[in-house]
């Protein structure tokens, strides 16, 4: 079985350690039932900046009318592949990764009326170009479909990390480039189905819009990793990629919760939200869910008091707490 050269370094380790305790705070902000507006926003941001990526013009405001399903003003050709990219991240829940009859699903749905060839492999050469210069020349289309099957089955069997799989099987697809078009968004599409199928938070998270951010830096990470023959380089700028996305969104929420004008931090944001949930919840039940120590526990609420946003109604095991906006 063919195993993709790469190199799990001391910083990618760093990388997916930060990462995975980050994922702990994400996953108890966006399962509250009043973030389905974050969940639809990062949808958004998600599918305007992959497509903006492939020079689509429409903006995040024209994205969020067509999804709404009303008129717009634009290309054709850029609207249907806004509505080929709601449809194919719709399916994002439901697709498993590591099924290549789904990848070739996706394309097609992805591609729909923009290419002759939307769900099948490419039957021609291509090349990617800079300008007028080629950066990347493809492997010949004959070797497409051996070459896929390969990337399928060692995603299947390998026991790397699924942060890490995800990344090389982002880089060894846009090597390959197995599409006559389309292979930028559907690679980005499948890093999260990779990683949706590890942590399900994964399917909200707009790492597409640092990727655009970040363009000329992602095109020299895969550039290094070519002139290399290994993904190692292109791991490291991926997981860093993600990681900045988690903290961006964790960093917005702190500042738009509870209070515009307080400062409240992660752990005080869970403690609030569990309070809400449960008026009675005892010190020791937030100790328990919020995965701190009870003097922490203790010491965060005081300062919630003390700021305005907690208040405690009743002094004995009857009494309760009261979020307050």
């Amino acid at each position: 079985m063919y195993t993709p050269p790469f190199t799990i370094t001391s910083k990618s380790i760093d990388l997916i350690s930060k990462i995975s305790e980050k994922i702990g705070e994400m996953n108890f902000l966006t399962s509250e039932s009043q973030h389905v507006n974050l969940r639809k926003k990062n949808r958004i941001k998600t599918i305007h900046s992959s497509l903006a990526i492939e020079n689509n013009s429409l903006s995040i405001e024209q994205i969020t009318a067509i999804i709404d399903g009303k008129r717009v003003l634009g290309a054709p050709n850029e609207i249907q592949e806004v509505k080929n990219a709601v449809q194919a991240y719709e399916l994002l829940l439901t697709l498993d990764s590591t099924s290549e009859k789904d990848l070739l699903r996706a394309h097609g749905i992805m591609m729909k009326d923009l290419v002759s060839r939307a769900g099948k492999y490419r039957n021609d050469g291509v090349g990617i170009f800079d300008g007028k210069e080629v950066v990347h020349v493809a492997p010949p289309a004959e070797r497409v479909p051996l070459l896929m099957a390969d990337l399928f089955e060692w995603l299947k069997t390998s026991d790397a990390h699924p942060l890490v799989k995800s990344c090389v099987f982002h880089y060894e697809f846009e090597f390959i480039h197995p599409f006559q078009d389309g292979n930028g968004r559907i690679g980005r599409l499948w890093q999260s189905a990779i990683l949706k199928d590890w942590r399900n938070i994964f399917a909200w998270l707009p790492v597409e819009s640092l990727i655009k951010e970040k363009q000329a830096e992602y095109y020299s990470a895969l550039n290094v990793s070519d002139t290399s023959a290994d993904s190692t380089f292109f791991i490291e700028f991926l997981l860093g990629l993600i990681l900045s996305t988690i903290e961006d969104i964790l960093e917005s929420h702190v500042k738009v919760t509870v209070n515009v004008t307080q400062k409240v931090t992660v752990n005080q944001q869970k403690i609030l939200e569990l309070i809400k949930e449960n008026p009675h919840i005892t010190q020791n039940e937030l100790t328990q869910a919020v995965g701190i120590a009870r003097k922490n526990i203790v010491s965060n609420m005081k300062k919630l008091q003390e700021a305005g946003l907690l208040l405690r109604h009743g002094a004995d095991k009857n009494g309760w707490w009261e979020v307050k906006s």
